[in-house]
């Protein structure tokens, strides 16, 4: 059986602000290579659900999170091993302060 990727809404609304962010400071072709390569970051995931760094800050979470970076963007995600997929939680920016990762809370 196929290892699946799930988007959060969370992650999703995520990835819609960067859409959104380099539609209107860059033009509408940036954003949606940003977003289509960034998806394709995360299409890895579907044959090695371990690739990614464990995401030290947020250790004390029930989940393993693990991330993927792709430019300045760290994906964030977590192996539902039950529902036999991956779940990206988030897509942050990692040019701000690391310890605003734990706002998906």
């Amino acid at each position: 059986m196929d290892i699946k990727i799930y988007w959060t809404d969370f992650a999703k609304n995520e990835l819609r602000a960067i859409f959104s962010y380099y539609k209107e400071r860059a033009n509408l072709r940036i954003a949606r290579k940003l977003v289509l390569a960034i998806n394709q970051e995360v299409m890895k995931l579907e044959k090695q659900p371990d690739l990614g760094q464990r995401e030290e800050l947020l250790a004390e979470r029930k989940q393993v999170f693990r991330y993927l970076i792709y430019k300045n963007y760290k994906c964030i995600y977590w192996f539902n091993k039950d529902g036999n997929r991956i779940e990206i939680t988030d897509v942050f920016d990692t040019r701000q302060n690391p310890h605003k990762l734990k706002r998906t809370e």
